[in-house]
């Protein structure tokens, strides 16, 4: 019998409204049923806003270096359930225990770093232009906060946003990926361990269509912050814009690293390899993109072949294995979509481009490492976001070209640059259209204390992590206090 999980709202487990449900499968063994989830509807989502917004009166009152405290406890818990959240993670969405490790150490990261802030949230002091007058400036919360996160950090990405809302003193509705359900839960059971009071954080269950959209056009939801598509990513912008909602957008890339003639070529392929088949492929800031200089392109494209080889795929739960599957048998159709894209283009495909269903990998949704080269820098694979293991080879003859190439698509979120000339690289740090760029580092490795998002159709500005997150979940008030015992007219008044 499959165990069935609830929404959490108000501080209680309870079913959805409709009493339907989802299967929830391991994506490396289809015959393995992790559990059934809420399939839930607006009236679920009417609910659990009530709830936050009830809370809010009370919770933004909590003094921020109280609301730190239980931020940090839950940090202390996600560390001492570490392991057992990696291999939750890893059993429902497939990447390796060595990376699910890592995403849950950067929720404990998140958490003591928050956590901080609410020792902090500094505003200004400033001085009046008037005599006997007082002017500074503070954040105020939000209010409620529907908080959209995507399956490959199932973890991570709630707590950078979920973290910066509670310690502003907002109220949250968190809604899951539907691939990564069994993860959310988790995590709230942890957060209601840890003190945080009934109603603060909710969590619904449920589709984009149904949950998602209820979330987005809810009158009583005050911000939306999404992480996804570029094209999901401009309907929730265009629904939150009819009412002139606050609106958080981290969205697509189509990230790039270069590799100059003069860098160490076994550290740029290790990079590479990293970058474009870690997570299999399915992140945002993945390399999908390897712009190489002509005089090493031979070497490296060899040197990448020989080692994409030696990749063990397999169930991620195996220590041994270095790639799991994809998400689901979507996401695979869409990978060989665009092997069939690239190939009709006239890239020419060296290793790779099918399933992966050997032995125990057959009831997964596996799929090769693959490298495409002679691509041309306006080829579909080259311009649009797969978000698989497909990694695409274009030769430069010039820094000035690998820059102009690199910054060729709409996106705009991870760069990387290989070489030993620090002026190459000085000058890729000023030129690169990026939110993020890496030197001599592969595209991927974000951490928790810097911004974190990108430029052009990878989001609408809005940086989550370091401090840049904290004016997506605070409102800035002015404050004036006047003690001169008389009516002051600013830019009238003279001063005697």
């Amino acid at each position: 019998m499959a165990e069935q999980f609830k929404n959490f709202i108000d501080g209680r487990w309870s079913a959805a409204q409709a009493a339907k449900t989802f299967e929830n499968r391991n994506p490396a063994n289809r015959n393995d049923l992790i559990g059934l989830f809420p399939s839930s509807s607006g009236e679920d989502v009417d609910a659990a806003v009530a709830a936050a917004k009830k809370t809010f009166a009370s919770w933004r009152l909590v003094p921020a270096p109280k609301r730190g405290e239980i931020i940090f406890r839950v940090g202390e818990l996600l560390r001492k359930h570490k392991e057992a959240l990696a291999r939750v993670e890893t059993r429902e969405m497939g990447k390796v225990l060595k990376e699910t490790r890592g995403d849950v150490q950067e929720g404990i990261d998140c958490a003591f770093y928050v956590a901080g802030e609410g020792r902090r949230l500094f505003g200004e002091t400033t001085p009046a232009e008037l005599p006997n007058k007082f002017a500074m400036s503070v954040r105020t919360p939000v209010g409620v906060c529907a908080l959209i996160t995507p399956w490959n950090f199932p973890l991570a990405i709630p707590t950078w946003k979920l973290f910066p809302a509670l310690i502003c003193g907002n109220t949250v509705i968190l809604k899951p990926a539907e691939d990564t359900p069994h993860t959310a839960v988790k995590f709230i059971e942890i957060l209601n361990e840890a003190g945080v009071p009934p109603g603060v954080v909710n969590l619904v269950h449920g589709g984009g269509e149904e949950v998602g959209a209820a979330l987005v056009r809810h009158r009583d939801v005050q911000l939306v912050s999404f992480t996804g598509s570029a094209a999901v990513g401009r309907e929730i912008a265009a629904a939150c814009g009819e009412n002139l909602k606050r609106v958080s957008l981290e969205l697509g890339g189509k990230n790039a690293q270069i590799v100059m003639e003069d860098a160490d070529l076994d550290l740029a392929v290790e990079g590479a390899l990293w970058g474009a088949f870690g997570t299999t492929g399915q992140r945002c800031t993945a390399t999908s993109r390897l712009i190489v200089h002509r005089d090493v392109a031979k070497k490296v494209t060899e040197m990448l072949v020989d080692r994409a080889r030696k990749i063990k795929i397999g169930d991620g739960l195996d220590e041994s294995v270095e790639m799991g599957p994809l998400i689901n048998d979507t996401a695979r159709q869409k990978v060989l979509r665009y092997i069939d894209i690239g190939k009709q283009e006239g890239a020419r495909l060296i290793i790779g481009g099918a399933i992966h269903d050997a032995g125990a990998c057959a009831n997964g949704y596996f799929f090769q490492p693959t490298i495409f080269d002679q691509v041309k820098p306006d080829m579909r694979i080259a311009q649009e976001e797969i978000f698989g293991p497909v990694l695409s080879i274009i030769e430069i003859t010039s820094f000035d070209q690998a820059i102009e190439v690199l910054n060729g698509t709409r996106y705009g979120l991870s760069s990387s640059i290989y070489t030993a000339d620090v002026g190459r690289a000085f000058r890729a740090m000023r030129d690169i259209e990026a939110g993020i760029t890496y030197v001599n580092g592969p595209t991927i490795g974000a951490e928790v204390h810097l911004p974190f998002g990108g430029v052009k159709d990878t989001g609408n500005g809005h940086r989550e992590a370091g401090t840049t997150v904290y004016d997506i979940f605070s409102e800035w008030k002015s404050i004036y206090v006047d003690y001169s015992g008389k009516l002051q007219k600013a830019q009238i008044d003279s001063v005697e």
